[in-house]
């Protein structure tokens, strides 16, 4: 079955249901489905070939996920965009991707002319919300009345490449993560495993659906759900929305959970409507963890993944958050695997370790990634010993309770996503007051981990914090840039001259009373 699969399955339960509100708009699943087929038709009439690269480069928006179901619908392979990131970061993606049609928001038009210029694959820029002079035609433009549905062009094989993820690398370069039909499948089978929706969801799409939140949506249209979509996290949105919408359904990362249970509202509104909130991609203060629970409900579902094995390769739902006394019964725990992973904890030699021994979380299954895109270097890299290598340092006990306690490489989750510290460490180091810095993640209630750049002052030089900050969201955009910067006279390093991170991070985890 191939993606758009998936949405039909849905139209078909819930042809005359809403499938998607934003603000005073709302179109049914019959006009969805409609409007995907005229965006496919435009594409293929526009020399879209089956097969080709798509993206869309938008905030949360009806019409961006119109777009997402018109590339799949004409058999092409959605490429994950972050608006939010660098332009510069962006062009190396869509360059990298070989995309060759990108939808644009007028909210980024500005970029498109980074991307003509870095970007030579990409064949036809299309404004999404409205006509703008740096785009090439608006989609509006290109739609045409018509029921002849788009031609199926592909098998739909199990093999067949469905969508691009990206991830980081070490270096701070990202890859792209190749996923096929059988890795969507795998995703909505064990998300619908999971979390059983008693009746059709009602989903909140609050987080940037370029994250998780984007194909979380997608997959809840499998059940004829109702996709609701804020144009961003708003606390007092949110709780007004789940309550006028009878949301039964959303993804959040920690650090906006904890900015909703601070939002006063959420403790007199209406929110019985709830069945699950899922967080996932950093660690979660327990006591925050506790306090969701007492105010939101029982609710609070679990789980750990990445791009190469998304989302769900171990769960914890809300039933299993608390034990016969009202307390958590797994602190800390990410929860088991999932019904279509193989997951355990494995030594540098490729052992099998057994429960309460530390090494690394492996997974098998259906889940993860058919390889890194156009990279067969590092795809044989992170799949040594027949497992694909997390990364993540775990421990598993007699139950199979999985908890993550550390991470092998200097990846930084903050606010759910994920920073890598060499790239944010060259945005500081271009600065000229600058000798060196050490890019760290630093325990934060609110983020999970807060970006701290430690710098060291050339000779003579006085560090002006804020205009260090304010270049760096230049290049960096706000998600990478640090929180905070802290100046010293010296870096520690070793005996080779080499910046000692890990003693830095070190200090302030332990200050904090915290492992990871």
């Amino acid at each position: 079955m191939r993606m758009i699969d998936y949405f039909d399955r849905g139209a078909r339960m819930a042809h005359d249901k809403p499938c998607m509100i934003a603000g005073d708009a709302m179109r049914t699943y019959a006009e969805v489905s409609a409007r995907s087929h005229a965006i496919a038709r435009a594409l293929i009439a526009d020399g879209f070939a089956a097969g080709a690269h798509a993206a869309v480069l938008s905030g949360n928006a009806m019409v961006a996920f119109e777009a997402i179901l018109g590339i799949l619908r004409a058999d092409g392979v959605w490429v994950m965009a972050n608006n939010r990131a660098a332009v510069g970061e962006n062009a190396y993606l869509l360059d990298l991707l070989d995309v060759d049609t990108l939808f644009v928001h007028s909210e980024v038009a500005d970029r498109i002319a980074t991307f003509r210029a870095e970007c030579p694959n990409i064949r036809r820029y299309i404004a999404l919300d409205r006509p703008f002079p740096e785009a090439d035609i608006f989609l509006e433009d290109m739609l045409e009345a018509s029921a002849e549905p788009a031609p199926q062009r592909r098998s739909g094989h199990e093999d067949e490449l469905a969508f691009l993820g990206n991830t980081g690398g070490t270096t701070g370069r990202p890859k792209g993560v190749m996923l096929s039909n059988r890795n969507w499948q795998a995703l909505v089978s064990s998300l619908v495993a999971s979390m059983p929706m008693k009746i059709p969801p009602v989903n909140l799409v609050a987080a940037p659906m370029t994250h998780a939140a984007g194909p979380l949506a997608l997959a809840s249209m499998a059940l004829g759900g109702t996709v609701v979509v804020l144009p961003k996290f708003d606390p007092p949105a949110v709780v007004a929305a789940i309550e006028k919408h009878r949301v039964t359904y959303m993804f959040l990362p920690p650090t906006a959970i904890y900015m909703l249970l601070a939002e006063p509202s959420v403790r007199t509104a209406d929110l019985s409507s709830l069945e699950y909130i899922s967080y996932a991609g950093a660690p979660m203060s327990l006591d925050r963890l506790k306090e969701a629970i007492d105010v939101l409900g029982p609710v609070m579902n679990a789980s750990f993944g990445q791009t190469e094995a998304p989302m769900c390769v171990t769960a914890m739902p809300p039933h299993e958050h608390l034990n016969a006394d009202g307390e958590l019964a797994h602190p800390g725990s990410c929860g088991r695997a999932n019904l279509l992973s193989i997951v355990e904890i494995m030594d540098e030699e490729g052992n099998i370790l057994p429960p309460g021994e530390r090494g690394e979380i492996v997974v098998r299954g259906p889940l993860v990634m058919a390889g890194y895109y156009k990279n067969p270097e590092a795809t044989a890299e992170v799949s040594t010993f027949g497992w694909h290598h997390t990364g993540d340092i775990g421990v598993r006990d007699e139950d199979g309770w999985f908890y993550v306690v550390d991470r092998k490489k200097d990846m930084i989750i903050s606010g759910g996503f994920n920073i890598y510290p060499a790239e944010v460490e060259q945005a500081i180091l271009a600065h000229p007051d600058v000798q060196d810095c050490a890019v760290i993640g630093v325990p934060d209630d609110k983020w999970g981990e807060a970006v701290v750049a430690v710098v060291e002052p050339r000779a003579g030089a006085n560090i002006d914090t804020e205009a260090l900050l304010a270049a760096a969201r230049d290049a960096l955009g706000p998600v990478k840039t640090p929180k905070a910067i802290e100046v010293v006279a010296a870096l520690p390093r070793s005996n080779a001259g080499k910046v000692l991170r890990a003693e830095l991070r070190r200090e302030r985890w332990t200050a904090a009373g915290r492992a990871i």
